[in-house]
């Protein structure tokens, strides 16, 4: 496993590394990400085998708790940080707390700024969700010739920019397949087809954390049911707690602290004599 040091100055082992993700095509290698917001949630990844995970910038320091090896990648929220310096700021933060590498859907001179300060940077191009109104809907971005065309000049601008890799959201896999062919970006993709260097799905979808599911996604567990359960358990609980006390039957004798009988009759004598202190 590859020692380095962090942002931090800390000695370090990742499972993977910025440059084993750029020799993966060439390795013919591909790796898996998913999402993570807590330590448990990265402890869980990466004793599945997965090799990266996502995260809020902010959480960066709990989730590598969870996780001394993951790749993760910090997401740089739009309005945490907004000029210049409280997106370097942000972003040498989420480093320093243990990331690996950010992610930005900014424009490309957020990239070239952060790329400037050799950090490891992702692009996010096809579907970004927050700028959906720019297409009127939540849909796959490069389904005709021309938004295909506009993509791949996405793609050249991002990789000129000085980004590493991109996150490609909901593109065709076929022009997914045929943009890899031509950029030297390490490709992630989230319902992009399987021409990539890496795999994504959110961990929610793919632990069935919640009914709705997106269309690109692949669920392999039921936590939603296990959620349910609890909740139910939860009621179930509280509704036997309040019949208890509405039956006077708790605290019963196994909740109460006891005093022997000597030590009562003592007490209640002193009480029958007065002899006690206000």
């Amino acid at each position: 496993m590859p020692r380095i040091y962090d942002w931090g100055a800390r000695e370090a082992e990742r499972i993977v590394t910025v440059a084993d993700l750029r020799a993966a095509r060439a390795a013919g290698k591909r790796y898996a990400q998913v999402t993570a917001d807590t330590g448990e949630e990265a402890a869980a990844a990466e004793d599945a085998g997965i090799e990266m995970v996502v995260t809020r910038a902010r959480n960066v320091e709990a989730v590598r708790r969870g996780s001394k090896r993951i790749f993760i990648t910090a997401a740089l929220g739009f309005a945490e940080a907004v000029t210049q310096d409280d997106i370097l700021r942000m972003a040498f933060r989420a480093l320093t707390d243990g990331a690996d590498a950010v992610i930005t859907a900014r424009g490309m001179a957020t990239v070239s700024l952060l790329a400037a300060e050799d950090i490891p940077v992702m692009g996010h191009l096809g579907l970004v969700p927050r700028k959906s109104t720019w297409v009127g809907k939540l849909r796959a971005f490069g389904k005709t010739g021309h938004e295909a065309l506009e993509l791949f000049h996405r793609f050249r601008r991002l990789e000129d920019a000085g980004a590493f890799a991109v996150e490609c959201e909901v593109i065709p896999a076929r022009v997914m397949a045929e943009i890899r062919r031509r950029t030297g970006l390490v490709t992630i993709s989230l319902g992009s087809g399987p021409d990539a260097d890496v795999m994504f799905l959110f961990t929610e979808d793919i632990c069935g954390g919640e009914g709705r599911r997106p269309r690109h996604a692949r669920t392999y567990g039921n936590l939603q049911a296990l959620q349910e359960g609890i909740k139910q358990e939860r009621v179930n609980a509280l509704s036997a707690f309040r019949a208890d006390i509405n039956a006077n039957d708790f605290p019963g004798p196994q909740e109460a602290a006891h005093i022997s009988d000597d030590e009562y009759a003592t007490f209640v004598s002193m009480l029958k004599e007065g002899d006690f202190e206000e």
